[in-house]
């Protein structure tokens, strides 16, 4: 039974759903709290329910469509359901402030399919927030990162002032890429920049069930997305980015400590004795990314990358080979305090990236300690780099020769 658009046909309407009494048989107040219910589930909105639609797929592209044209959209994350809108709509903007209650200069979180799409949001990101972007999305993390000349962003131009003022208030960009399928297909079909916020209205829990997000609606969103409770039921980590620091605002899925780890990248080398091949390749290594990021070796620390190397079969203490020692004053960095140490659990479990100089390293360090994905890789893809133990000076060149080809392209892969 349809519901009637004029508020008088509601109440009779209203009174005929109650049993048909007769004029004044309701006490006031009754009538308008059924009124008001009538009119809360005629103007409630669109629930679509995707796993019993024939194609989802279709649903989250009309979904992504109505995204498009201006409508406000709840959609699942793997945290809890957020309400979308088009930054570049002017009346959506003002649509999503007023069912938040929100001020007109309150920013929201720009949500992304895939990470190079914030290159239009932030002109400039810091080596440490495409870190945290590599390591941790898509996934439950939100950065923070300051943009205090938002003219030169890709996408400025294209923005009313209300959508600037949604996008880049304060001087800061928010960013999150969700770990859902289901937000990822409608972010990449709307395909305009997306802002959201928590479903949820003000002073109450963000919603982890579409249920709660439709129930509390009314007509403040047009279409909820219903794929399910959330993965996590809790929201995000937010963590605001501040050149090479950080400073962690909301513990979420993350916390402090897994913050931690992500800010920090450790790499480590892993050769047999560890006094020939693994010793150059990490003093190669920190001088290679010391160059790139313009800073010195002994900095690297503080920036947050950890470079170290460690044998399988090392005599814990004992100093680099001599001719590994001169191939390092020949190619600027210093061995001459290298202390040997063999390969424990604890380095294994703290490396975000492990390579080998030959594929049987791995399997040691597999007996050792349980290896997960894939962190442990064979430092030269097409071949195992032979051991120089013994041999001539020159032999040593031709190994950190091979060693350095392989590192140029290993550091494309390793988020500085």
């Amino acid at each position: 039974m349809s519901v009637p658009r004029n508020f008088s046909s509601v109440a009779h309407y209203s009174r005929r759903r109650a049993g048909g009494r007769r004029r004044g048989f309701l006490t006031a107040p009754r009538r308008v709290r059924i009124i008001r219910r009538e009119i809360h589930a005629y103007m409630a909105a669109e629930l679509i329910s995707l796993s019993s639609e024939g194609d989802p797929r279709a649903a989250v592209r009309r979904a992504a469509k109505a995204l498009a044209d201006g409508a406000l959209v709840a959609f699942p994350t793997e945290t809890v359901y957020g309400l979308a809108a088009n930054a570049a709509n002017e009346d959506a903007i003002r649509r999503l402030r007023a069912a938040r209650h929100d001020a007109t200069d309150q920013p929201y979180t720009v949500h992304v399919a895939r990470g190079e799409d914030c290159d239009a949001f932030v002109p400039r990101m810091a080596s440490l927030g495409r870190r945290f972007m590599k390591k941790a999305w898509p996934g439950p993390l939100t950065l923070v990162v300051e943009v205090p000349d938002p003219t030169r962003a890709k996408i400025y131009p294209s923005l009313g002032p209300a959508g600037r003022a949604a996008i880049f208030g304060g001087g800061n960009v928010g960013l999150r890429c969700p770990d859902h399928s289901i937000a990822t297909e409608l972010l990449e079909a709307a395909s305009v920049p997306i802002v959201a916020t928590g479903a949820n209205p003000p002073g109450q829990p963000a919603p982890t069930d579409a249920a709660v997000v439709h129930r509390q609606a009314g007509a403040n969103i047009d279409l909820v997305l219903d794929a399910g409770p959330t993965r996590y039921k809790k929201p995000s980590s937010i963590v605001a980015i501040n050149g090479d620091g950080y400073r962690l605002i909301r513990s979420g899925v993350l916390d402090e400590r897994s913050i931690k780890r992500l800010a920090n990248v450790n790499i480590l080398f892993v050769c047999t004795g560890n006094t020939c091949r693994s010793p150059m390749a990490e003093g190669l290594f920190k001088k290679m990314i010391a160059e790139k990021l313009g800073c010195a070796v002994g900095d690297l620390p503080r920036r947050g990358i950890h470079i170290r190397s460690a044998g399988t079969m090392a005599f814990g203490g004992g100093g680099a080979s001599r001719e590994a020692v001169e191939v390092g004053r020949r190619r600027g960095f210093d061995l001459t305090h290298h202390a040997a140490r063999t390969v424990d659990p604890e380095l294994i479990h703290s490396a975000d990236y492990i390579f080998t100089m030959g594929r049987h390293h791995i399997d040691v360090l597999r007996s050792i300690s349980p290896i997960d994905g894939g962190r442990a890789l064979p430092l030269d893809d097409e071949s195992d780099i032979s051991d120089p133990a013994g041999g001539s000076l020159d032999e040593y060149e031709r190994v950190a020769d091979r060693i350095t080809a392989a590192l140029r392209h290993r550091l494309e892969e390793v988020p500085l």
